[in-house]
Formats: C-alpha cells, sequence, structure tokens
C-alpha cells in the first residue's frame, strides 16, 4: 500500500513521484549497497583497525572522563589507565583491567593543585615504556591519604636548611639534604653523603637511590625527598630537577630492596631447618658435580640476598629486581612476594 502525503498549504511543488517500481528498485539497491557497507565495516559503520588493540591507545575517552588510555598486556588482556578521584581532591592514576575493573596498580598519586593535563602526561609515559608497568597493588589506603599532605603542614619559618635531618647507617655514615654547587647560577638541592665520624671529612653528593641503599631503607627518605620538593618546588632560589628525576625513577624502579627477602631466608634456615641448597634447588638453580650429584646454586641465592658480593664487586648488593624476589619468595620459601616487600 503506498502511504500519500499532501503537501502542506503554500508548499513549493515537489517534483514528480517515480513509479512504484522504479521506486521499490533504487530502495533495493541502495539497501544492499548498505548491507554490503555494512558487512565490510561491522555495525557501527567502522572500518575494524587489524592489529590496532595490539598498540597503546592515548587520551581520554569520550564516554568515559576518566579513562587516560588503554594497551594489551602480554597475555592478551585489555587494560586501561584511568584516573580516579581520591582524598581532598587528588586523583588516582590507576592500571586496571578493562573486563573486570579489578586487579587495579597504582601508576602515580597527583595532588588536588595539579592540572588534568599532568594524568595524561604519566599515561603517556606510562603506555610508552612498557618496562615501566610494575607497580604496587592499590590499597584502600591509597583512598585516604593527601599525597604530601606532610609537607603542606610544614610551617614556611621552619623551612630554614633543606633537611634538618640527619639519617646515620649501620657504617656510622651521615645522610641529609644539603644545597650544593652544580656549575649554574643557583645552588642544587641533592642527597650527600658523609664520612664517619672516626675517617672525618667532607660529604659527597650522591643519589636519591644510593642513600636508600645505604640506609637499606626506603624511609625516611622517601618521606623527605618528597617534602623537600613540595617546599621548593615554586623556589626560583633552588634546582630540584636533578631531585625530582631521581624520586621519579625510584617510583617506577622494578629494583627493589632485597632486606626483607634476606631476613624471611634467614629464618627459614634457622626456625624451619631449610638449607640455602633447597631454597636454590626449589627455584630451578640446580648444579651438577663431577659424579653427576645435583645441588642447589647457593652462590646465585647468596648474591640475590645480598650475602655475597657479585662478580668482581667487594660488598653485597642491597637490591634485587622484583621478578626475582617474588621467585624466591613464592617457590623457594613459600610465601606471599607482598611479605618481604618493603614499604
Amino acid at each position: 500500500m503506498t502511504l500519500t502525503i499532501s503537501p502542506p498549504p503554500f508548499a513549493t511543488p515537489r517534483a514528480p513521484r517515480p513509479e512504484a517500481g522504479a521506486t521499490s528498485r533504487v530502495e533495493s539497491a541502495d539497501v544492499r549497497r548498505k548491507t554490503r557497507a555494512a558487512s565490510r565495516t561491522g555495525s557501527a559503520g567502522l572500518r575494524p583497525k587489524i592489529g590496532a588493540s595490539a598498540r597503546p591507545e592515548r587520551g581520554p575517552g569520550r564516554n568515559d572522563p576518566g579513562l587516560l588510555g588503554r594497551y594489551l598486556n602480554p597475555e592478551g588482556r585489555l587494560r586501561q589507565v584511568v584516573a580516579l578521584p581520591a582524598a581532598a581532591g587528588s586523583v588516582l592514576v590507576v592500571d586496571r583491567d578493562a573486563i573486570t575493573l579489578g586487579d587495579r596498580h597504582l601508576v602515580a598519586h597527583l595532588a588536588a593543585d595539579e592540572p588534568r593535563e599532568n594524568a595524561e602526561l604519566v599515561c603517556d609515559r606510562y603506555l610508552g615504556d612498557p618496562g615501566s608497568r610494575r607497580c604496587r597493588r592499590v590499597t584502600p589506603q591509597d583512598l585516604e591519604v593527601v599525597p604530601f599532605a606532610e609537607a603542606e603542614e610544614v610551617e614556611p619559618q621552619a623551612v630554614v636548611a633543606p633537611s634538618a635531618t640527619t639519617l646515620t647507617d649501620r657504617h656510622g655514615r651521615t645522610y641529609r639534604l644539603e644545597l650544593r654547587s652544580a656549575g649554574m647560577s643557583i645552588p642544587e638541592l641533592r642527597w650527600c653523603r658523609g664520612p664517619s665520624a672516626a675517617k672525618g671529612g667532607s660529604s659527597e653528593p650522591i643519589s636519591m637511590r644510593e642513600a636508600i641503599a645505604g640506609l637499606e631503607r626506603y624511609e625516611p627518605v622517601r618521606t623527605l625527598t618528597n617534602r623537600a620538593l613540595t617546599l621548593h618546588r615554586a623556589d626560583p632560589a633552588v634546582s630540584i630537577a636533578t631531585l625530582r628525576a631521581e624520586c621519579a625513577r625510584m617510583d617506577v624502579s622494578q629494583i627493589v630492596l632485597n632486606r626483607g627477602l634476606r631476613r624471611a631466608a634467614l629464618a627459614a634456615t634457622a626456625v624451619q631447618g631449610l638449607s640455602m641448597s633447597e631454597i636454590a634447588i626449589r627455584c630451578g638453580q640446580v648444579r651438577h658435580d663431577s659424579k653427576g650429584n645435583a645441588s642447589g646454586e647457593t652462590s646465585w641465592l647468596a648474591r640475590r640476598l645480598g650475602i655475597a658480593p657479585e662478580g668482581g664487586e667487594s660488598t653485597p648488593t642491597p637490591w634485587i629486581h622484583s621478578d626475582v624476589l617474588a621467585l624466591i619468595a613464592r617457590c623457594g620459601l613459600g610465601i606471599s612476594p607482598r611479605e618481604v616487600e618493603l614499604g
């Protein structure tokens, strides 16, 4: 049945309508063309990008204002980087599973006064460097903590020196933040290490990582560094560029302290009667003597635990890769890596 609609009064006369048969043929051809186009492009009318999901996608999502980017992990699961609201207007940049919205890892915690563009910059850097995608899991405390809150509460008049706190390691050496000349027109804020009282001498600038390594703990070096960066971020008379870069590298580093793991391994040998050889064997580190007898590679384990020095070094290293720490904890000691990770 053909439906005829009369033109409204004073409307401009329209051209004669084609015959019913012609209309049917034109519409059928048009439907066929649209059907073929839909089969090539998909139901949404967009041509799929072959292999596009394997590349990171950056930029805020149109339907989700908190979405910063997406990528596929080595297991082929789609993950997304999002900006989530946190305490006192701060923002958590989180890497999570795009389907379940679980398995959340903390990429960065931005203060409330930082611009939105900073979250996007963090995401770009994170997606651009696959090796940096090793972040700790998000905890309930992250939603309650205000970043740099402790530094914000420091009275301006209390800042008489870069750091009034002096830290001492087990060898008697001292660590503190000092202003050093860096060949520029303004001094540079750096961590410095001083010799023990018995040796005497002047202090020397070192990296934040070296200060943590000497003390074999992250705190209070990390807190003091963040406090100093906050206090001097708008100070034109002090350069904090180097210190800020060192702090950023520590936040994403996969190399962690091994002190907690060493303590757990030594406790297992003393309390459980577990030998170092057995721990090494459980980790897949096996050697054979001339008669074919198998034993654990204890020298490998001792180096990873910071008991014996690496080849060519005189002192043991306080560092271990997070993957190796997880291997020794899970397979060698039968515990969760979280139990031996230092905060």
